[in-house]
């Protein structure tokens, strides 16, 4: 049986041809008007990268691809952040969580119960995690200078048993950049926490040690390359210390987790979480060793908002996509409440349950790499590594992130790209939904928890020598200059 075709294209040639390219363009200018192609059809993101209205086989690069093999079931780490203030609460919240579908849990810690579980001894801890199987659900914590305590007591808690698998999260350099002063010399810091993780390591064989991030550059206002250039050297200065404390390099970049913030542009992020890797692999192989990256995604906070607080699940599921399509190994979702206050059950729910959909009922971590082979996604991922790349030398020219840090070559560059953003939410060439495109006027606040005051007394966690400063990384939410008072 013959079958007829419609020849619809067969007057442009073969695909890639240049001549055929000439001609496409030659069709489209005379519909724009006067206007240039590239004003009407090409966008630009916040890194400066160039979005083309089309691809072809000619625009396609070749990538670091991640093919490791994943439970069809449960593709990724389904975490659940944790930071009420009340130890006995938080662990309500941490059981409740475990029970209705989370894999593992992030405790973020705060003495003064403003920004976290107060938690100031192991016995705090032992509140917050009562119930926990610590051999069993992982535990990963977000506890700024006092790291290196919270992962004793955590070992401690542990029970030395071989297998726990832990997530000390150490991570003093992001506590450095958002604070922007350090109890003390901030490589005092970094080697301190190197010193707790190597003895830690030894008995927890399963155990991630540090966190490199760039989360500071992302909630100041930094660009997706600007984020990534400091989480790999981040992740360079915490390999350096650990080897120092006695580790061999495959076992430090080993115990090394990256970490990623994502808001709901799902495009880049998708290609920002191929680009960590991709970045991971050269940083990798300059240093002789080869390990498979590890990545946790969280959800960027700069991305939600007050007004129409509901609108926040459309940004957190984009953000929840394009961490499982990226290869995540793990996704951190906020409550969509969480820029009014602490979250309900019903909005720890929903944080829950948004990934358990992408995950049971999407299926979108059936599919190694799905995002490969998309001209666009595979050029936009090889422009933002290489972009980020530039970035992650202009760090180390200056003398590592420490000293990029201090001398405000993080800060400067952080700040010019945030005013350029705030710039393009203010002239609306970008909307936030329900703030400046079609804000809702039957908007009721929904509800959060009002938790009384809690602190408890925190341990000195002031090392010898001065203390080391630098221009705060200040977080902000782009919602926020909009929705008034």
């Amino acid at each position: 049986m013959t079958v007829a075709t419609t020849p619809l294209a067969e007057e442009f040639g073969a695909q890639g041809d240049a001549e055929t390219r000439a001609r496409w363009m030659a069709l489209v200018e005379k519909t724009l008007k006067g206007q240039s192609f590239d004003d009407a059809l090409t966008a630009k993101t916040p890194d400066g990268l160039t979005i083309q209205p089309l691809y072809t086989a000619q625009d396609g690069v070749a990538v670091a691809r991640d093919l490791r093999a994943r439970d069809p079931d449960r593709p990724w780490d389904l975490r659940t952040r944790t930071a009420h203030p009340d130890p006995a609460r938080a662990a309500k919240d941490v059981i409740t969580d475990l029970e209705g579908g989370a894999a593992s849990v992030l405790l973020q810690l705060d003495p003064t119960g403003e920004s976290g579980v107060a938690v100031g001894s192991a016995d705090d801890l032992a509140k917050a995690l009562s119930g926990v199987l610590l051999d069993l659900a992982p535990v990963a914590l977000d506890a700024g200078f006092l790291g290196p305590k919270a992962a004793d007591w955590l070992g401690a808690l542990a029970k030395a048993a071989p297998n726990a698998p832990l997530a000390f999260h150490l991570d003093p350099l992001t506590a450095f950049a958002q604070t922007g002063v350090s109890p003390g010399p901030i490589e005092s810091h970094v080697f301190n926490a190197a010193t707790v993780a190597s003895r830690l390591a030894g008995t927890y064989v399963k155990a991630s040690l540090f966190l490199a991030a760039g989360r500071a550059v992302h909630e100041a206002g930094g660009s997706n390359t600007e984020e990534l250039a400091m989480m790999a050297a981040s992740a360079v200065a915490y390999a350096k210390a650990l080897v120092r404390s006695g580790l061999s390099m495959d076992d430090a970049f080993g115990r090394i987790v990256l970490g990623v913030s994502l808001d709901g542009e799902y495009f880049t992020g998708v290609a920002k979480v191929r680009a960590a890797k991709a970045m991971w692999a050269r940083v990798t192989q300059a240093c002789g060793v080869t390990v498979a990256p590890k990545i946790e995604v969280r959800s960027s906070r700069r991305m939600l908002a007050k007004a129409d607080a509901w609108t926040n699940l459309l940004r957190l599921t984009s953000a929840g996509f394009a961490g499982a399509v990226g290869g995540a190994d793990a996704i951190v979702l906020d409550a969509f409440t969480d820029a009014i206050g602490l979250p309900t059950a019903f909005a720890r729910r929903q944080a829950r349950n948004t990934q358990l959909i992408l995950m049971e009922e999407s299926h979108l971590g059936r599919v190694a790499d799905p995002a490969g082979g998309a001209w666009y996604l595979d050029s936009l991922t090889d422009q933002m590594a290489r972009a980020a790349w530039s970035g992650f030398q202009a760090i180390e020219a200056a003398g590592g992130i420490i000293k990029a840090l201090e001398s405000g070559l993080v800060a400067e560059a952080v700040a010019k790209t945030r005013a350029a953003q705030e710039a393009a939410f203010v002239d609306k060439s970008r909307k936030i939904l329900g703030v400046t495109a079609f804000p809702n006027a039957d908007d009721k606040t929904p509800e959060v928890e009002t938790p009384d005051a809690v602190a408890v007394a925190a341990p000195d966690v002031r090392l010898p020598g001065p203390d080391s400063r630098c221009p705060a990384l200040t977080p902000v939410r782009f919602a926020a200059a909009f929705e008034g008072a």
